[in-house]
C-alpha cells in the first residue's frame, strides 16, 4: 500500500457604476480628503491598483504554497516516473493517462482519434472517451505542450501539475474579487484569501489529488460566481453588462466541460435565482407571478413551482425511457436510500453509501472552521443578512406592485441583489455540503467569501448599529475595518508558525509493492493483455503500463457498473468456475487480488466490499453481527481466500504468476 514516510537525509474593481445606489455602502476608499473630481478619480485608481495587485499576489502565493506542499509531501522531483504516476491515485490516474496517451501519439490528430475510438479503457468495447468523460482539459493541455516551446524546460508531468496549481491562483483571485464586490473594499478579499489558506484542509484537496475534475472546474465556478455578483448590480452600463454576461457564459461553459457533477451545481443555482426572482429580490421586469396580495402570490409561486417540478420529472422519465438512458439511475437509488426512503441491497447504491465522502459532513469540520474564526464570523453575517432578507421578502410579497415601501409603511431595511444572491448561494450549498461531505468543497470557499465580505460590509454593521441606536458613519467605518484587521492579525499570529513548519517538513512517497507490481506487468505481460481487479488499482495499471482494463473508476455508466460488479465477484463467495466465466466474458487475461480488499478492515461490518457483495448475492455476511432473515449461507467459500490455497479446482483455471505482500496476480486459463 502507498504511504508517506520521512525522507532519508536530505490571493475587479471596488468602484462600480452603481456606487450611488447604496448610500450606506460608500467605502472609505472613495471618500477622499478633497471634494474635487480629479482627486476622487485619482484615489479610485490608486485603490483599484493596490487591490488588484494584492489579489494577484494572494493568488500566486497560494498557488506556490500548495505546489510546495505537494513537492514536500512526495519529494515529487526526486522519485521515479512510475512513482509519480502511482501518486495520482484512483480516478486521478485514469484522467492523467489520457494526457500521457495524447503526448505519446505520433500526432495530435492520431491521439484525438485514439480517444474517440478507444478500446483499451474497457475491454471488448470501443468507446468515445470525449463523450463519456470530462477530459477536454487533458486534450487541450497536451496540444499546448506540443505547441509551446517548453519541452526543453518542463517535463510533461510538471506542465500538467503546474497548470492545476496555477488555476488555484485564478481560484483565490476570483474569491477575492467576489468578496471585494460585495463589501466595497479589497480588505474583505484579503481576509477571504487568508481564510481559504488557513482552512486548506476543508477548502481544497488539490495538493494530493491534483488531476481530480473538481480542481479543474471549481476555479471557473468561482469566476462565474464573481461575474454573476457583478452582473446583478443595478445601473450597470451596457458595455459592463455585456462583458459580465460574456464572463458568465465562458466560465459556465468551461465549468460544465470540466466536471461531471456540474448539472447538480447548475440546478442549485437555478433554484436560487428562481427563488430570489420570485421574491422580487433581483432586478427584473414585473410578471403576473408577482401580482396580488401575500396569499395570492404565495399560491401562485407554489403552483408554479409544482408545475415546474412535475414537468421536469415527466420530461426526464420520458427522455430516459425513449433513449434507454440509465447512466444516472445509481444516483437516484443512492439518494433514495441515503434519505431514508427504504433500505436497499443494490450494490452500486451501497457502494456510495458506505464511502465516507458521500456521508454526512463530519462535526469535526465545524471545529476546524471555528479554530480560524471563520465559522463564528459566518454565523454572525448569515444571521444578520438572513434577517434582512426575510424582512425584504415579506415586504415585497405584502406590498402592492409599483408601490414604494415607504408609502406602504414598511421598514427601510434593504438588501442589494448581489448580496441576496450570495446569501442564497451559501445557504443552498451549505445544505448540500451537510448532506454530502464530498460537496463541501463547493461550500467552504464561498464560506470564506461570504463571511469576509459581511464583516467588511455596511449592510451588516449599519443595521446593527441602528438597532443599538449607536449609528454614526464614523463608528460604522471603524467596525468594518477594525474587525477584519484584528482577525487578520489573529490568523497570522496563530497559523503563520504552523505554515512555516509545514513548508519545512520533508517527506517521501513510498509504495514499493505497487511499484514492483507495475514493473512486473510491463516486463512480463504482452501489451495487449487485459487486466481485471479493483477500480482504483486498474486506473494505475492503465497509466503506468498502458494495458487494457475490464473496469475503471469513472462510474457514471450503467454498463461499466455491471462490469465492475461482475469483476468484484473475485471477493465474493462464488465457485472458481463462475468467477472464471465472468472474467473471461470480459476478455480478462489476468486478475489482480489485493489483500487490503479481501481482508478489509477500513470499513465497519456491513460496509466492507465483501459484505456489500454478500448482501447483493443474498449471502450471510462474515463475522459476528446481525443479518437480514432472508439471507442464506453461501454454498462456496470466498474466492479471494480460497484461491490462495492452490487447490486443484482453482489451479486449473487460475495460475499464480506474481505475488508480494500486497498483491497476487493470476493468469486465467483460456480453456477451462
Amino acid at each position: 500500500m502507498m504511504s508517506i514516510r520521512q525522507r532519508k537525509g536530505a490571493k475587479a474593481s471596488e468602484v462600480s457604476e452603481d456606487g450611488a445606489a447604496q448610500q450606506e455602502s460608500v467605502t472609505p476608499e472613495r471618500e477622499v480628503p478633497s471634494g474635487g473630481c480629479t482627486g476622487r478619480r485619482l484615489w479610485q485608481i490608486l485603490s483599484l491598483t493596490a487591490g488588484g495587485a494584492i489579489a494577484l499576489c494572494a493568488g500566486v502565493l497560494t498557488s506556490v504554497y500548495l505546489a510546495t506542499l505537494h513537492e514536500n509531501d512526495l519529494w515529487f522531483s526526486n522519485i521515479k516516473e512510475v512513482e509519480r504516476e502511482i501518486s495520482f491515485r484512483t480516478e486521478c490516474g485514469l484522467y492523467y493517462s489520457y494526457y500521457k496517451q495524447m503526448l505519446q501519439a505520433p500526432s495530435l490528430l492520431q491521439g484525438f482519434h485514439g480517444l474517440m475510438y478507444d478500446n483499451k479503457t474497457e475491454s471488448m468495447r470501443t468507446i468515445n472517451l470525449l463523450q463519456r468523460m470530462n477530459i477536454y482539459q487533458e486534450v487541450l493541455l497536451s496540444a499546448l505542450y506540443r505547441a509551446l516551446p517548453v519541452q526543453k524546460y518542463l517535463e510533461p508531468v510538471y506542465f500538467y501539475i503546474y497548470t492545476l496549481f496555477g488555476l488555484q491562483a485564478v481560484y483565490v483571485a476570483a474569491l477575492y474579487v467576489t468578496s471585494w464586490l460585495l463589501s466595497g473594499t479589497w480588505l474583505a478579499g484579503l481576509l477571504a484569501a487568508c481564510w481559504y489558506v488557513t482552512n486548506r484542509v476543508d477548502t481544497t484537496r488539490v495538493e494530493f489529488t491534483v488531476p481530480l475534475r473538481e480542481n479543474w472546474a471549481l476555479p471557473f465556478f468561482a469566476v462565474q460566481v464573481a461575474a454573476v455578483t457583478y452582473f446583478l448590480r443595478p445601473n450597470l452600463r451596457p458595455l459592463s453588462e455585456r462583458l459580465a454576461l460574456l464572463a458568465i457564459f465562458v466560465s459556465t461553459f468551461v465549468f460544465s466541460l470540466t466536471w461531471q457533477f456540474n448539472q447538480f451545481t447548475m440546478l442549485l443555482q437555478a433554484l436560487g435565482l428562481f427563488a430570489l426572482d420570485s421574491l422580487d429580490m433581483l432586478p427584473a421586469l414585473k410578471k403576473d407571478l408577482k401580482t396580488g396580495n401575500l396569499l395570492s402570490r404565495l399560491g401562485k409561486l407554489s403552483l408554479h413551482l409544482l408545475v415546474v417540478v412535475c414537468l421536469t420529472v415527466f420530461l426526464n422519465n420520458v427522455t430516459k425511457k425513449t433513449l434507454n438512458l440509465k447512466s444516472d439511475e445509481h444516483v437516484f437509488k443512492f439518494l433514495k436510500a441515503k434519505f431514508g426512503f427504504g433500505a436497499t441491497r443494490d450494490f452500486d447504491a451501497n457502494l456510495y453509501l458506505c464511502e465516507e465522502a458521500f456521508g454526512l459532513l463530519p462535526l469535526d469540520t465545524f471545529g476546524r472552521l471555528s479554530d480560524t474564526l471563520l465559522f463564528h464570523a459566518h454565523v454572525f453575517v448569515l444571521g444578520v443578512t438572513a434577517a434582512a432578507a426575510l424582512a425584504v421578502a415579506f415586504r415585497n410579497l405584502s406590498g402592492s406592485p409599483g408601490r414604494p415601501p415607504q408609502e406602504a409603511g414598511a421598514c427601510t431595511v434593504s438588501l442589494r441583489p448581489e448580496t441576496a444572491y450570495n446569501l442564497m448561494h451559501t445557504i443552498l450549498f451549505g445544505f448540500l455540503a451537510l448532506s454530502t461531505m464530498r460537496m463541501k468543497y463547493l461550500w467552504t470557499p464561498h464560506l470564506c467569501v461570504f463571511a469576509a465580505s459581511g464583516l467588511c460590509s455596511a449592510e451588516v454593521w449599519g443595521p446593527l448599529l441602528r438597532v443599538a441606536r449607536l449609528y454614526t458613519p464614523a463608528r460604522m467605518c471603524v467596525l468594518r475595518y477594525s474587525v477584519p484587521m484584528l482577525i487578520l492579525l489573529s490568523l497570522c499570529y496563530k497559523f503563520w508558525p504552523g505554515m512555516m513548519d509545514e513548508l519545512s517538513e520533508l517527506r517521501e512517497f513510498y509504495d514499493p509493492d505497487t511499484v514492483e507490481l507495475m514493473d512486473w506487468i510491463k516486463a512480463n505481460t504482452p501489451g495487449t493483455a487485459v487486466f481485471a481487479g479493483s477500480m482504483q488499482l486498474l486506473a494505475g495499471v492503465k497509466l503506468c503500463t498502458g494495458r487494457t482494463l475490464t473496469n475503471h473508476p469513472h462510474y457514471e455508466d450503467s454498463g461499466l457498473r455491471a462490469r465492475t460488479k461482475a469483476v468484484y465477484q473475485i471477493y465474493a463467495k462464488r465457485p472458481p468456475e463462475e468467477v472464471h466465466t465472468l472474467l473471461r466474458a470480459l476478455g480478462a487475461d489476468y486478475v489482480i487480488l489485493e489483500d487490503s480488499v479481501c481482508y478489509e478492515r477500513r470499513h465497519r461490518r456491513g460496509c466492507r466490499l465483501r459484505d456489500l457483495l454478500d448482501v447483493a448475492n443474498g449471502h450471510v455476511m462474515d463475522g459476528p453481527g446481525e443479518n437480514e432473515p432472508d439471507l442464506r449461507q453461501a454454498a462456496h467459500p470466498r474466492f479471494c481466500e480460497e484461491v490462495r490455497r492452490d487447490l486443484p479446482a482453482y489451479t486449473q483455471l487460475f495460475t499464480r504468476v506474481f505475488q508480494n505482500k500486497t498483491f497476487h496476480v493470476y493468469r486465467l486459463a483460456r480453456d477451462p
